[in-house]
């Protein structure tokens, strides 16, 4: 049986140009990027291109993009060492962002690093309440504010634009984690008011265990990672050098083809849409789904109540489906997903995150649509 993967929003399927890029770099290149010798040198000028394509993609300057383990290494970086650089007390985020950045916040505040951790409102689809974040930034002093793009579990976007600024109006020192949208989004770091913007490559079609963190060159920080001189003296360790190689690479496709894969992919997510309502009775859906408020490859379905409700996901499996009940990043967890019960949704209806990629087609979505009006007709609670 061939599987369907519809969780792309946990991770993506690698490249093949990516893998070509990297096998290459494994079999060629295996020099220390620090030794001073031919090999070494050698390795270290593909490091440095790497990020100078990243940079450029970017619209930033090599010396803003440090290259890290992946999303939650640079999330931690920018909210702890930003934090520690400037020496802010209060701190603003939502109660729906990712673990990453919501535990460390609440680490700090545990550890009286911060003195004041507030959240900004946000209403039933996961929108933020952009007077509420102005309220806190006007009574709160100088503010550290980690608030994402785009939801991982619902897709709904934040204008992150607004948010640079309201915080450059405020003094505030703004992070924003973008794993979910680097690649599927341009960013321009001239125009977004953000001081660090994060990255993830396993989340557009790169190797997983590899990421960056943007650092604006207005910012210095100190390292968190310690041990070595690597990463201009920001991360100490030897770098995952053929890693780096398959995130620069994979983020050239991901730019070149963007607005292709945009279209395609909002087709596939719209056409799963229409076909749900029309085959499943009483489905609803979590977050927003207007195509300019919501990121184009999620799509998080509330079905109706119905008896082994918490089965759902495994009865997908069983038929070759592979789909999330929220958030992959910590799969494993019988917790509920934070961010639903954030927006309130009912805990007695079953939520599953379809999530979809360049790779996936209208076929398989209908025999998805086909096995989950049969597994929903079974289970419906009467």
């Amino acid at each position: 049986m061939n599987r369907i993967y519809l969780d792309n929003a946990a991770t993506t399927p690698l490249d093949k140009q990516v893998m070509a890029e990297m096998v290459n770099v494994m079999e060629n290149y295996y020099g220390n990027p620090s030794s001073i010798h031919a090999q070494g040198r050698e390795v270290r000028t593909l490091i440095e291109k790497s990020r100078k394509t990243v940079a450029g993609l970017l619209n930033a300057v090599p010396a803003e993009v440090f290259f890290t383990s992946g999303g939650t290494e640079a999330d931690n970086t920018a909210i702890r060492c930003g934090i520690a650089a400037f020496g802010i007390k209060h701190a603003i985020t939502s109660k729906i962002e990712h673990h990453a950045v919501e535990h460390t916040m609440e680490q700090l505040l545990k550890d009286g690093v911060i003195d004041k951790l507030s959240f900004v409102n946000i209403d039933g689809k996961g929108n933020l309440d952009y007077a509420h974040l102005e309220q806190l930034l006007q009574e709160n002093g100088r503010s550290f504010v980690s608030l994402m793009h785009a939801n991982n579990e619902l897709g709904t976007l934040n204008d992150i634009e607004r948010i640079g600024d309201l915080c450059e109006q405020y003094d505030a020192i703004f992070h924003s984690d973008t794993v979910q949208t680097m690649g599927h989004y341009v960013h321009d770091v001239k125009k977004l008011k953000a001081h660090f913007i994060v990255c993830a490559a396993h989340k557009f079609h790169g190797p997983k265990g590899v990421g960056f963190i943007y650092v604006n060159h207005k910012v210095k920080i100190s390292p968190m990672i310690f041990g070595g001189a690597q990463e201009r003296n920001m991360r100490g360790g030897t770098e995952n050098v053929y890693g780096i190689v398959g995130l620069a690479k994979a983020m050239e496709i991901a730019y070149a083809e963007m607005e292709e894969h945009k279209t395609y992919i909002q087709e596939l997510k719209t056409y799963m849409k229409e076909k749900l309502m029309a085959e499943v009775p009483g489905i609803s859906f979590n977050g927003e789904t207007d195509p300019e408020k919501s990121l184009y490859t999620v799509l998080n379905v509330s079905f109706p109540e119905m008896d082994m409700a918490d089965m759902l996901l495994f009865n997908l499996d069983i038929q070759g489906i592979s789909a999330s009940g929220g958030s992959a990043c910590s799969s494993g967890s019988n917790i509920g997903s934070h961010v639903l019960t954030g927006i309130g949704v009912d805990p007695n209806r079953p939520s599953v995150r379809f999530s979809f990629s360049k790779f996936n087609t209208r076929e398989e979505l209908d025999f998805v649509v086909e096995k989950v009006k049969h597994i929903v007709e079974q289970n419906i609670t009467v």
